[in-house]
C-alpha cells in the first residue's frame, strides 16, 4: 500500500511538472511573439489615420510595407526568443541521461528550449538562414561559435551544446544536434568542430562528435555518436570512414610523374 501511494504521488508530481512547463512555455512564447509583432501592428494602426487619395493608393502603400514589417518581426522574434531562453534558464544540460517518462526538469527544459527554436525556425529561419543574423541568433541561443561561421541548415539544433571554431561551414540539409533518444532515455552531449571544418550537404552528425581542424565530412555521410575525427582529414560514407589526410594527398601529388614534354624538332 505504501509503495502504491508513493507511486501515485510521483505520478502527480510528474503531471504537475509537465503542466507547469506547458503553461510557462505558452506565456513566454505568447509574450515574445506579441512583442515581436508589435512594430508591425503599430504601423498598421498608424496607417489607418492617413488620409490618402485616391483610396487605391492608400492600399498600395500599406501592401508595400508588408515585407519590411515582416523582416522587422522576424529579426525581433529571433533575438527576443534567444533572450527569453537565457532569462528563463531553459537550457538543457550539456551532458545528461534521464528517463523520458519521468518528466524530469532537464528534459522539460530541453522541450521548452526546442519548441522556442522550432518557432523561430518556422517564422524566421527559412528567410534568414545563411545570413550573419542567423549566426548571431545561434550565439545568443547558447552556441559557442568562432568567426566567419556559415550555417545553411535549419536542422542544426541544440545550439547551447555546439562549439565551432573559425571558418566552419555547414552545408544544406545537414542534421546536427546535441541530443538523442535511446531505449526510453533522453541523452545529451556537446558537438565540437575545430577550425575550418566543412560538413557536406545532407550529412548527419550525432551527439558527442568531435572533429579536428580542417576536417572534411562528405555529403550524405553519417558520423556515429562520440566519434573523434582527425584533423586535416576527409571522412565519407555511412558510417563515415577516413579516406585520406591532407598530408597523404599532398605526398601523392608530389610523387605523381610529370607528363612528358613535347620537344621541338
Amino acid at each position: 500500500m505504501v509503495e502504491g501511494g508513493d507511486g501515485r504521488a510521483k505520478g502527480v508530481v510528474r503531471i504537475l511538472r509537465l503542466a507547469w512547463s506547458i503553461a510557462s512555455l505558452f506565456v513566454v512564447e505568447s509574450l515574445v511573439f506579441g512583442v515581436s509583432l508589435l512594430p508591425a501592428v503599430l504601423f498598421w494602426q498608424w496607417h489607418l489615420t492617413w488620409q490618402l487619395e485616391p483610396p487605391w493608393f492608400r492600399v498600395f502603400v500599406l501592401s508595400m510595407a508588408a515585407i519590411p514589417a515582416y523582416l522587422v518581426f522576424a529579426v525581433a522574434f529571433m533575438m527576443l526568443s534567444a533572450l527569453a531562453m537565457r532569462i528563463a534558464g531553459w537550457r538543457p544540460p550539456r551532458r545528461a541521461e534521464v528517463r523520458i517518462d519521468a518528466f524530469e526538469w532537464p528534459m522539460l527544459d530541453w522541450i521548452r528550449y526546442t519548441i522556442s527554436f522550432h518557432m523561430v525556425r518556422v517564422f524566421s529561419g527559412s528567410f534568414l538562414r545563411t545570413t550573419p543574423l542567423w549566426v548571431l541568433y545561434m550565439r545568443l541561443n547558447g552556441a559557442r561559435l568562432g568567426r566567419r561561421v556559415w550555417v545553411n541548415s535549419l536542422d542544426v539544433t541544440d545550439h547551447c551544446m555546439l562549439e565551432f571554431g573559425d571558418d566552419v561551414v555547414i552545408g544544406g540539409g545537414v542534421h546536427l544536434s546535441g541530443h538523442t533518444v535511446e531505449r526510453g532515455l533522453f541523452k545529451t552531449a556537446p558537438v565540437v568542430l575545430g577550425r575550418g571544418v566543412t560538413i557536406g550537404v545532407g550529412a548527419n552528425i550525432e551527439i558527442g562528435v568531435e572533429a579536428g581542424p580542417e576536417c572534411q565530412i562528405g555529403a550524405l555521410s553519417a558520423v556515429p555518436k562520440f566519434q573523434r575525427l582527425e584533423g586535416h582529414s576527409t571522412y565519407v560514407g555511412i558510417p563515415a570512414r577516413k579516406i585520406e589526410t591532407r598530408a597523404d594527398a599532398a605526398s601523392a601529388e608530389s610523387r605523381r610523374p610529370e607528363p612528358p614534354r613535347e620537344t621541338g624538332r
